[in-house]
């Protein structure tokens, strides 16, 4: 236990969908009884797991449901899953802002935390007095956070409106601010929830420096929630996966982002053909060689289309490659008039292959695919299948905003 810094022990979360009560008296003194001697909510043992997806039949959801894990001082985690996994949960009960249903948590250290914008700060003050409010909560002296102070103010960059009540700054005014009072006042365990994406590109890389500063130079320990997988593989050395409220895999960054992506990757719709005489039938759609569906930013992609050959007539064919974001939105479409000079043998697998410059910003895309014959009839499309994921490379990112617009491209010039 001396090297542990945060120790969590079946820890459980459960929220009441609708209303607050069960709807009757009767049940809610039902509820209170059970309480009152020291028993388990009876209500609690119908919840259901936190799938938005589904309906469900029961009011209860568990947000967390038996977690269990050990996060050594001076490891960072990134902590990783999809939207409802819990992860935001996890880090307001580590954070002591809600308590759990059911677990304990136990650790060394004082915690700082940025859940969202303007955590722990009070609007009518301004910043100056916010950084000594802050400091005071997390237990420090008046001297230590003078000492820190214009580190601080240097960092966020706010030098000129410091005085300021915060209520008058900007969202983004907000999170330097904050991020800079997490990071540089003295705590052992550093929280940040994925808040950083409020801030610009260069303050993100800015931050991301920084939390790798207090992990490996100053041995704290750091807890991070992030969707860009680059900015969790650059700063983390560990990771938690959640799953529906469940830790489905804890430990090295690299494999949990591969665990998670296997899952992102295992999730994708079958090929569905939704149109054509399938003469020529597609029946994978890989990308840049391998089933990592990792990319970087800057790097070329490579979409490689296979297909069999059954009573296709023809001694050529066209074919088109469509990208989509997440919500099917069609972003970038590829034509090819020559894409192939068939050796006409039935069940023969063969591949064309389209290779192009990523213009694409960070985000997760599907790609479908098709076939016309010669008189510009379709042979075979499916509907979008494969998936990749674009990440965004903190070292070489610059000062773009890849937030914007749909797509990114570097331009020359003059």
């Amino acid at each position: 236990m001396n090297n542990i810094a945060i120790k969590v022990e079946n820890l459980s979360k459960a929220y009441q969908l609708g209303e607050i009560g069960t709807g009757t008296i009767s049940r809610d003194l039902e509820r209170w009884f059970a309480k009152v001697r020291g028993k388990e909510d009876p209500f609690l043992r119908i919840g259901e797991t936190n799938d938005r997806n589904s309906k469900g039949n029961s009011d209860v959801v568990w947000s967390l449901k038996d977690i269990n894990f050990e996060i050594e001082q001076g490891d960072a985690v990134g902590i990783i899953g999809r939207n409802g996994a819990g992860k935001s949960t996890l880090l307001k009960i580590l954070s002591r802002v809600t308590s759990p249903t059911t677990g304990k948590i136990s650790g060394r250290g004082r915690i700082a935390s940025l859940l969202e914008v303007g955590t722990g700060f009070h609007p009518e003050l301004t910043g100056r007095e916010n950084i000594y409010l802050n400091g005071a909560i997390l237990g420090m002296r008046k001297k230590e956070i003078a000492r820190k102070f214009d580190e601080i103010v240097d960092f966020a960059g706010v030098e000129r409106y410091v005085d300021t009540p915060v209520k008058r700054y900007s969202s983004g005014m907000y999170v330097r601010l904050a991020f800079a009072v997490a990071a540089h006042l003295e705590s052992e365990i550093l929280i940040v929830d994925e808040v950083l994406a409020v801030g610009d590109a260069e303050f993100q890389k800015k931050c991301l420096g920084k939390m790798g500063e207090v992990s490996k130079g100053e041995g704290r320990t750091v807890l991070f929630v992030s969707h860009n997988m680059g900015a969790v593989k650059t700063l983390c050395n560990k990771g938690i996966l959640l799953t529906q409220g469940n830790v489905s895999f804890y430990g090295a960054v690299a494999d949990t982002i591969n665990c998670y992506s296997q899952n992102f990757i295992n999730n994708k719709a079958e090929f569905k053909s939704i149109k054509g005489n399938r003469g020529l039938e597609i029946i994978d759609i890989v990308i840049n060689g391998s089933n990592d569906p990792s990319i970087n930013i800057f790097e070329t992609i490579k979409i490689e289309i296979k297909y069999k050959i059954h009573n296709y007539e023809y001694s050529n064919f066209e074919t088109f490659i469509i990208i989509h974001d997440e919500n099917d939105t069609e972003i970038i479409s590829f034509f090819q008039k020559d894409a192939g000079k068939l050796a006409l043998i039935d069940e023969k697998n063969k591949n064309v292959i389209a290779s192009f410059e990523n213009i694409l910003r960070p985000g997760n895309y599907k790609v479908s695919a098709g076939f016309f014959d010669p008189y510009r009839n379709f042979v075979d499309w499916v509907a979008p299948a494969s998936l990749f994921i674009v990440e965004e490379n903190f070292h070489e990112g610059g000062r773009y905003d890849y937030r914007l617009g749909k797509v990114f491209s570097k331009a020359i010039w003059s």
